[in-house]
């Protein structure tokens, strides 16, 4: 189960939520997490707080097991943790890359997702960074891209 939150940013919940409960199905995954749709402020604020980052991003993920691998038993309830992104970095970097605001967002819906189920990366190259390399392979398997 996921909840969202989104107050003002215009993020089509409809369709976000066809976009998760995809992903949720084709990671098989069923632990719980939570989405905020923040504005760049706000993300400057916690990028600051846990990364000592002056300046904002596009997301961040905090997972309940700090990155380790989820020892959970059969059956067990899992809490992944929370996703925070920001929609006004999400849309530069879309149009930075060229990109639809829809395959941006739904890149980091992947991203974050990976990152609450243990999983993290070093730099952000594409080629050779193996989080990013599943973050893309999902991406086609789902046919986002």
């Amino acid at each position: 189960m996921y909840y969202v939150e989104d107050e003002n940013s215009a993020i089509d919940k409809e369709k976000l939520e066809k976009d998760i409960d995809a992903l949720l199905s084709y990671l098989e995954e069923t632990g719980d997490f939570s989405i905020h749709f923040i504005s760049d402020d706000e993300m400057r604020v916690l990028n600051r707080d846990f990364r000592e980052k002056d300046e904002p991003t596009d997301i961040l993920s905090f997972a309940i097991n700090d990155g380790e691998a989820f020892p959970f038993e059969e059956g067990e309830e899992k809490d992944l943790g929370d996703i925070f992104i920001s929609v006004e970095s999400m849309r530069r970097n879309a149009s930075s890359f060229g990109v639809s605001d829809g395959e941006e967002l739904r890149r980091l819906l992947v991203h974050g997702l990976l990152h609450l189920r243990g999983m993290d990366h070093e730099t952000n190259d594409f080629a050779s960074e193996p989080m990013l390399i599943e973050q893309e392979r999902i991406m086609h398997a789902l046919g986002w891209v």
